[in-house]
């Protein structure tokens, strides 16, 4: 079975988060448990807490479905003490934020090298970062998301998102989020090659780490490197994709979240996927 839903907002509470996710007929979702873009927010009050968890029990949405995203700001493989230190302890945040919320997964983009040190480096720290975090909380799984690799930022390629895994102390707590725009802007030709591309990355990552999808088309061309989403079906990405991929057992029982960019059609694009099934 497929769970859908798409990145909704929190606006109000972290509480309204799953209202609205009921409201575009999804049985999945993501969100931001904070402002993603302050470094620091208020903690979540036992009020928002307890609505959320009542809202979610509500409208059948399972933990196990719920995809929060961390902050845009947080590089866990910043070049630099400082910015590192710093981000470390944002990620720390996202992670107790998530136990406090009962979820299980926590999404975020790997980081950038900035030009300062080499690929290979900030993909180590990256792993330091998650292995430092992880040591300090519980239930809880960090799931990197794979890039579209724009500017310095690593994570594009699916033998750096094994080269994380590998240095990861507790593998149980670390899996992937696959992007479908970032994978095809980075180069893995969705449209031609679809058998091709998945085979490559069970071979080099693992379907076994493979723990939500961010279902996007896109606007900018195969391998351009460049992080623009498109509504389903309205990019170079096209519809034979994604009915391929609604057809594909292999991406069930995960949460599967829409960002694209038009969010009134999300409850439209939900129901076209779910034709597809």
């Amino acid at each position: 079975m497929k769970f859908i839903g798409a990145h909704v907002s929190a606006s109000g509470g972290v509480e309204s988060a799953p209202i609205n996710a009921h409201g575009i007929g999804a049985n999945a979702f993501a969100l931001f448990t904070k402002n993603q873009r302050q470094w620091v927010s208020k903690p979540l009050t036992e009020t928002s807490i307890e609505l959320f968890k009542e809202n979610c029990e509500k409208y059948a949405l399972d933990s196990h479905y719920i995809l929060p995203h961390d902050s845009y700001l947080i590089n866990l493989g910043h070049p630099e003490e400082e910015g590192l230190l710093k981000s470390r302890t944002a990620f720390l945040d996202e992670m107790q934020r998530c136990e406090q919320l009962g979820l299980e997964l926590l999404n975020f983009h790997p980081g950038s090298h900035l030009n300062k040190i080499s690929i290979e480096e900030c993909l180590n720290r990256v792993a330091d970062s998650i292995n430092f975090v992880l040591s300090k909380t519980n239930g809880v799984t960090a799931v990197i998301e794979n890039t579209a690799g724009q500017g310095s930022n690593v994570g594009n390629e699916f033998w750096q998102l094994k080269h994380i895994i590998d240095r990861v102390e507790d593998q149980s707590r670390v899996g992937v989020c696959l992007d479908t725009c970032h994978t095809y802007t980075s180069g893995y030709d969705l449209v031609n090659e679809y058998d091709k591309v998945f085979e490559e990355f069970d071979k080099l990552v693992g379907f076994n780490y493979l723990k939500g999808i961010h279902l996007n088309d896109s606007k900018k061309a195969l391998g351009s490197r460049v992080d623009r989403h498109d509504s389903i079906g309205k990019g170079l990405i096209g519809l034979d994709f994604f009915q391929r991929f609604m057809k594909d057992d292999r991406f069930n029982e995960m949460p599967i979240v829409l960002e694209t960019p038009d969010e009134s059609l999300w409850a439209e694009e939900i129901k076209l996927l779910r034709s597809f099934e």
